[in-house]
């Protein structure tokens, strides 16, 4: 009888299902989550601890820096460091060959439109099912992946008197007697074409990218209302784009100030080429005007950032719902 009993007892308990969330001996489970709640809250912060002092030693120091400078008569040299107010500011913008090179950075923005409209028609038309797109779209891409002194070279011997520009024109019966970047308008022009020709390819991926990410129910409902492409381009696919458009002109106007490597690598800042960063490094290594280049680059840094914030109060950014 004793021994029957035990033996239902067990089977009883076997059949017992336990409680999640308890132990077995009935008692609460053991978290993790409340012991010790500080590092947990702590935790995230530790892992941004490395990228912060990253970004403070690499980006905000060097810019407090440049700031302090710019109120200095440094020479990058020497220790002393008098204190100038607002001297190197005033000689900014009263002396016109430090801010006339502003005015080169309107060749840069006009090359900057048409790399745009030229990356947004091909977007486009990529964007649709076509033969070769992929090729088309690696040869649009290529040239972006070139380091910026290997095409100045390049473009130095392409422009260059009797270079490869004069002998393709020499097929077709012409003889240009020009030195193309021999005067500060073709050199100008010539320096903003191979601008166009490096960063379409970046523009253009931005907008494939935008325009691939549009359902695709959308063209399919525009196609069976006899939408053209033209149509479809107009009503979907510009709506859909406007935030990437609107980052693409704020890089575009950024960029055309701050252009520098070509035009350093293929004229130096000669014939009236020289950019408003080529003139601000020349101020600070060839004439040791270190403070005076501080302003400079503070200058230029507080102009792209009105520039941006005129675009975003011009242009806001909006959730676009197009269903």
């Amino acid at each position: 009888m004793t021994e029957t009993t035990e033996a239902a007892s067990v089977k009883t308990h076997r059949a017992t299902p336990q409680r999640r969330g308890t132990s077995p001996t009935g008692g609460s489970p053991r978290t993790h989550r409340g012991r010790n709640p500080a590092l947990r809250r702590a935790t995230p912060w530790l892992f941004l601890l490395a990228p912060l002092a990253l970004l403070i030693t690499f980006t905000y120091v060097p810019v407090g820096n440049m700031i302090y400078y710019s109120f200095t008569d440094w020479d990058g040299i020497s220790p002393d460091r008098n204190f100038t107010g607002m001297d190197n500011y005033v000689q900014i913008f009263t002396r016109p060959e430090i801010f006339r090179v502003f005015f080169v950075s309107f060749y840069y923005l006009g090359a900057s439109v048409v790399q745009i409209a030229v990356a947004l028609y091909f977007a486009t038309v990529l964007s649709f099912d076509l033969r070769f797109r992929n090729l088309f779209k690696g040869l649009l891409f290529f040239p972006y992946l070139i380091n910026g002194v290997a095409i100045g070279f390049v473009f130095l011997y392409f422009f260059q008197d009797g270079g490869t520009l004069d002998t393709v024109l020499s097929w077709f019966g012409q003889n240009p007697d020009h030195a193309w970047l021999g005067d500060p308008t073709s050199a100008n022009t010539s320096l903003a074409g191979v601008s166009v020709w490096r960063y379409t390819g970046l523009n253009f991926v931005l907008f494939l990218g935008a325009i691939q990410s549009i359902p695709g129910e959308l063209y399919e409902a525009a196609q069976l209302d006899g939408a053209t492409r033209w149509e479809q381009f107009r009503y979907i696919i510009a709506p859909s784009i406007r935030p990437v458009l609107s980052l693409s002109v704020i890089l575009a106007i950024s960029g055309s100030l701050a252009v520098f490597e070509i035009p350093w690598i293929m004229t130096g800042g000669a014939t009236g080429t020289s950019t408003f960063v080529i003139q601000t490094v020349k101020l600070a290594f060839q004439f040791n005007k270190t403070g005076l280049a501080s302003a400079a680059a503070v200058v230029l840094l507080l102009i792209i950032l009105l520039i941006t914030w005129i675009q975003r109060r011009l242009v806001p950014d909006e959730k676009v719902d197009l269903v």
